[in-house]
């Protein structure tokens, strides 16, 4: 039995009419879309970080460099 929680109340999916049973579904489509775009933002912010990091050490290389000249 699937249920949906919507204000704080649970609702068994089974017992709906046709149409709210199609929009307990697209709820569901949509939460699993958004949780699958929250993981890709950790990815992209994971992979933003390691950027960053790449670019300083970079960076300072350069500085070093310059201040050896």
């Amino acid at each position: 039995m699937v249920k949906i929680v919507i204000d704080e109340t649970e609702y068994e999916t089974e017992e709906l009419e046709t149409n709210a049973k199609a929009q307990a579904a697209s709820i569901q489509f949509l939460d699993s879309h958004m949780q699958q775009l929250r993981n890709e933002i950790s990815v992209f912010e994971t992979a933003k970080r390691a950027y960053q990091q790449a670019l300083k050490t970079e960076l300072d290389k350069v500085a070093t460099t310059e201040k050896q000249d």
